[in-house]
Parts: structure tokens; C-alpha cells; sequence
């Protein structure tokens, strides 16, 4: 134990002094802090530039139907002809042309907007609405229904659902499905990532003492199994202590973020209450007092972060990193140990990488319909159930599962470490054969 522990601080120490491993752990916590707080941001974000749009009604019905916006304005044009206006478009001044032919009513593709620029999303959405919206009414209007546009507001309802999730003793708890998604897949990926990239690690480093007939030293003072045992716990404990700085770096720098850019993300539901009755008592109501539904759902959201069990998500990501990392690690170690160059690794890590390659790529289906057979058998396989389980975990699965899955992942890895020892053992100190598949079966039949 003292030769492996002497080993492992050696890779440990080795690799965490290393410049990569510095700037990886300055920026990861900045690029996951950036993918969580700027799609909230640039939700935010609007374009205050004005947008003045020239209006061009053929049928003459339409006038004053698309009200202007905060920052778009219309201007409905008389007796103008619609080629001279875009042969001298630059010249207008305009941010653009809005035709509305007189066959809108049964043609949706007879309204045309022509600009300089490429519209966004949300100028052709308030056109098309209040068109949409303008239409229905004088279609409905044809029907002679009195006080219809009393009664349009009346049915007229927002339905916001709420998901509750009922445990067994009959709990409640509020979930929000988005947000188990959005768990879910980060937490798959950086499995997958951390397996995929730490394993290579692995894999280069014997590699490169083989190659530079370093390990003949080291061999000499320790057995093989011993020296392999103890690279694969030393870089495994470096990609922790990486996880941990990214974990602890990242929610500092997110409520860092939250509490200059979005405080109103930070109420207490009591709080929420409060400012909502205050303003109800107010009747005038600027827009930025005023809740947007946005803003209603992303509260929500982080009130549902709440009722998330963290100590549950964090022990089965280190359980399944730990199990997926030794069972990776030893077969990545065994092909460093058993080749003498990079070009030779490509036969033998090819079929290493398909059950990782094949949960990333399944990952989707899995966090939509995490309670389905195929996401049920790939997170009991032991190749694939690091990553697959880790996305359903957020879901909730049944504990009978859970175990059944680190059962057998712990039996895998203690086999393949086995396994991978007995490769790795012969092949540390081969050079100069190409070796293949037949060749390493001979090598696992060698009797100690």
C-alpha cells in the first residue's frame, strides 16, 4: 500500500501543478456560470433601437390595427406606390416596408415586409398577432353574437401547470420538469466528459513511460499492478479535486450574478406575496413594476432548486464517477500499456469509446422519457449506466434499481481492473510486436 500511495501522490502532484489543470480550473467555473446565468440575461435584453415601419394597405381595412410598440413605430402611407417606395428605400429613412395585400384574409403569405436588415422574431410576431387577432374578429363579427368581445375576454385563459411529485408516504413536493432536464443532462455530460477525458490521461501517461523506458525504472521497485493501481486512483482523485473547485467556484459565481443582475430571482415566496400585493394596491402599474411571465416561471424554477435533494445528486455523481472512472481508466490503461505509439491505440480504443459515444448520444431520448426501457436497461449495463443513470437520477428512480445498477458496476470494475492488471502486466514491457486481439488473450490466459 505504501508503493501505490507513494504512486499516486507522485500522479496527483505531477498533474495538479500542471498550467492545463490551473486554466482549466479558472475558466470551467466561468463558462458553466456563463451557461446558466446568460440565457437568463439575454431573455432580459431587449432592442431599444426604434424601428419605424412604413405601412401599405391595399384593402384600406387595416389602418391602426398594429399598435406601435415601446420601440416600434407604423406609419400607414396613402397614395404611395409600394416600387417607388423601395427604389428609394435608403433615402426613407425606414427600417422597413409592410405590405398587406387585400387577399391576407385567405392568403397568410400575402403580407410582405422589406427591410435592409433581417427582422427578429419579436417585430414579426407583433405584426402577425394583431393581423391574426384583427381578422379573427371581423370573421367572428359575421356570426351577429352580441357583446362578443365580452365574451371573448371572458374565455380567454392563461393555464400555467404545476407538477407536483407524490413519494410514498404521501409527501409532496413541488418539481419542475425543465429543471430535472436541465440536471439531468449536465450531469450525463459531465460524465461523459470527465470518463472520456481522464481516461485518455491515463492512457497517454503510460504511454508516454513506456516510450521513454521510464517504467523500466519504476518496475524495478514496484509490480505492475501496483504501478497501475496507483495512476488510475492518482488521476481520479485529480479529476475530483478539478469537480470540486468547478462545483464551489461555480455556485459562488452564480449567486455572485444573481444577486447584482437578478435580485428579484432571490424573493422568498413570502416576499413575492408581499410585492405582488402591494402592486395590486397600486393601480397604475409601469411596465418594469409589473411581473412578467418569464420572470414568473424562472422564480419558480429557482424555488424548485430548493426541493431538489443535492446530497443524493452529489453521492451517486461520485459513486458513478469513481465506478465509471476505474472501469474506464484500467481499460485505457491496459492499451497504453499494451502499444507502443498513439497510431497503434485507434484498433483497440475504438470499441472502448461506443458505449460511452452511444450514452451521449442517447442522452436526449433518456431525459425525455427517463422512466422507459431503454433508458432502464442502458442505466443497469455497466459501460453505459455512469452516464445514463446520472440523467434519470434527477427524475427519481426507484432505489431497487439504483442498487441493482451499483452492484454491477462495482462487480465490472473490480473485474476489469483484474483484467486490465493481467494486460497491462506483460504488455508494460513489450516493445517492438504489433500486437492484436489474439495477442492479448494470451496475455490474460498467462497464469501468474
Amino acid at each position: 500500500m505504501k508503493k501505490i500511495a507513494l504512486i499516486l501522490s507522485r500522479e496527483y502532484i505531477t498533474r495538479v501543478r500542471k498550467r492545463s489543470f490551473i486554466i482549466m480550473s479558472i475558466l470551467g467555473p466561468i463558462l458553466f456560470a456563463s451557461l446558466m446565468i446568460i440565457p437568463i440575461w439575454v431573455t432580459q435584453m431587449e432592442d431599444t433601437d426604434i424601428k419605424r415601419i412604413a405601412i401599405i394597405d391595399s384593402s384600406h381595412i387595416f389602418r391602426n390595427v398594429i399598435q406601435d410598440g415601446e420601440y416600434l413605430k407604423f406609419d400607414y402611407l396613402e397614395n404611395t406606390s409600394l416600387t417607388d417606395l423601395k427604389d428609394n428605400f435608403s433615402q426613407t429613412g425606414y427600417y422597413g416596408i409592410l405590405y398587406i395585400s387585400h387577399i391576407v384574409s385567405y392568403d397568410p403569405n400575402s403580407v410582405i415586409l422589406y427591410s435592409d436588415k433581417q427582422p427578429n422574431l419579436g417585430t414579426k410576431l407583433h405584426i402577425s398577432r394583431a393581423l391574426e387577432n384583427y381578422i379573427k374578429d371581423q370573421k367572428l363579427q359575421t356570426y351577429e353574437i352580441d357583446d362578443l368581445d365580452a365574451i371573448l375576454r371572458a374565455v380567454e385563459t392563461n393555464i400555467n401547470i404545476r407538477t407536483i411529485k407524490l413519494s410514498e408516504g404521501g409527501g409532496e413536493k413541488e418539481s419542475n420538469t425543465g429543471i430535472a432536464m436541465a440536471l439531468g443532462y449536465i450531469s450525463g455530460f459531465l460524465m461523459y466528459m470527465f470518463l472520456l477525458f481522464l481516461g485518455t490521461q491515463v492512457m497517454r501517461g503510460v504511454l508516454e513511460e513506456k516510450t521513454n523506458r521510464i517504467v523500466e525504472i519504476i518496475i524495478s521497485s514496484v509490480k505492475p499492478f501496483q504501478l497501475m493501481l496507483g495512476k488510475i486512483v492518482g488521476i481520479a482523485l485529480v479529476g475530483l479535486t478539478q469537480l470540486l473547485i468547478w462545483s464551489i467556484s461555480t455556485v459562488i459565481l452564480v449567486m455572485i450574478a444573481q444577486a447584482i443582475f437578478f435580485p428579484e430571482l432571490g424573493l422568498t415566496p413570502t416576499e413575492q406575496v408581499v410585492t405582488q400585493d402591494v402592486m395590486s394596491a397600486n393601480p397604475v402599474q409601469t411596465p418594469a413594476e409589473s411581473s412578467s411571465p418569464e420572470m414568473e416561471e424562472l422564480r419558480m424554477a429557482f424555488a424548485t432548486l430548493g426541493n431538489i435533494n443535492f446530497a443524493v445528486m452529489i453521492g451517486s455523481f461520485l459513486f458513478y464517477f469513481l465506478g465509471g472512472f476505474f472501469l474506464y481508466a484500467s481499460l485505457f490503461a491496459a492499451v497504453g500499456a499494451a502499444v507502443d505509439n498513439d497510431t497503434d491505440t485507434q484498433q483497440f480504443i475504438f470499441p472502448i469509446l461506443i458505449p460511452l459515444i452511444l450514452s451521449i448520444i442517447i442522452l436526449f431520448s433518456i431525459i425525455n422519457t427517463p422512466g422507459s426501457p431503454i433508458a432502464f436497461w442502458f442505466s443497469i449495463i455497466p459501460f453505459t449506466s455512469p452516464i445514463i443513470m446520472m440523467a434519470r437520477i434527477p427524475f427519481g428512480v426507484p432505489m431497487e434499481q439504483v442498487i441493482l445498477s451499483m452492484v454491477l458496476l462495482v462487480a465490472f470494475f473490480i473485474g476489469t481492473v483484474w483484467l486490465a492488471g493481467k494486460i497491462y502486466r506483460t504488455g508494460i514491457l513489450m516493445y517492438g510486436k504489433k500486437v492484436n486481439y489474439k495477442e492479448l488473450w494470451k496475455w490474460i490466459r498467462y497464469k501468474t
